[in-house]
């Protein structure tokens, strides 16, 4: 009714110079703007939420989602994917391989100094459509990751395959750690197109606010968008309670901007199993299991 004296949309008591129609236009209306700011604060990583999608030449799907994921990619005639050297588990008869190094001799030596293979595959279906199935080394998940212009920054270590179009440089991401031995090598991903990136452990997302901080230990990385300002610093002020906390290099963030952190950290991992393998010092002899 136009002489209501209340709004049954939101509830809020109406004057008389106010019609209802035009008082719950003006609601809509700023519930719309409310839900565009929102999706603009939700990040920029579009992670596909089934696990499966389409490229340019190419459709991609992530098969048994957990801790041993498999990625999947199914390439049309004379169409190519590009993946870190190493990570093809299976592909078609009619698929060609061909490694090279990316960016020159410059550019193969940043990526071996970076930890990573001087080396980068390419697989093209040639002759008719072919599949390539990827995985990466360690246990974990693989998302991906639909790149519409933008950069992100990459932990060296989760990259695991991308659209040929893509731009990737590998960045030095800060000072090694004088007590720890740790440094940060990032890639710096650009473009369009599907990335592919995989973690130890699952990926939690966090997304910081304009002036947040936040402090993630260099382990757990595994990418974030590529405006987002940090800096590599020792976990705690002092040597020594940095040394007794057990924790090395953290990165702290500042917002806003979205951060992917994998829940598990490898180095701490290959730390756990350490004391189960023989030792140099017992001459190759096999395990020691004590009395």
């Amino acid at each position: 009714m136009e002489d209501a004296k209340f709004c049954g949309a939101c509830g809020l008591t109406l004057n008389n110079q106010e019609p209802q129609q035009e008082h719950q236009a003006q609601n809509f209306q700023s519930q719309q703007q409310g839900n565009l700011q929102n999706q603009q604060s939700e990040g920029a990583f579009q992670l596909d939420a089934d696990g499966r999608g389409q490229g340019r030449g190419y459709s991609w799907e992530v098969s048994h989602q957990g801790s041993f994921a498999l990625a999947i990619v199914n390439l049309q005639s004379e169409q190519s994917i590009s993946a870190e050297a190493g990570a093809m588990v299976s592909m078609s008869a009619n698929v060609e391989l061909q490694s090279e190094m990316k960016g020159g001799v410059f550019g193969a030596l940043k990526r071996a100094v970076g930890g990573e293979s001087a080396f980068v595959s390419t697989f093209t279906a040639r002759g008719g459509a072919g599949e390539v199935a990827l995985a990466p080394g360690a246990p974990g998940a693989i998302v991906g990751i639909e790149m519409n212009n933008q950069i992100f920054k990459v932990q060296s270590s989760s990259y695991l395959a991308g659209d040929t179009g893509l731009q990737i440089d590998t960045k030095w991401g800060g000072a090694k750690s004088f007590f720890g031995g740790e440094g940060l090598f990032v890639l710096q991903i650009s473009g369009t197109g599907l990335l592919l990136v995989s973690s130890f452990g699952a990926i939690h997302r966090k997304t910081l606010r304009a002036g947040e901080r936040y402090v993630v230990d260099s382990g757990h990385l595994v990418a974030w968008e590529g405006q987002m300002q940090y800096q590599l610093r020792k976990a705690t002020k002092s040597f020594f309670r940095s040394f007794l906390s057990g924790e090395g290099v953290v990165a702290e963030f500042a917002g806003p901007g979205e951060i992917l952190i994998q829940t598990r950290n490898l180095a701490a991992f290959a730390g756990l199993l350490k004391p189960f393998f023989p030792s140099q010092s017992s001459g190759g002899s096999g395990f020691n299991f004590g009395n």
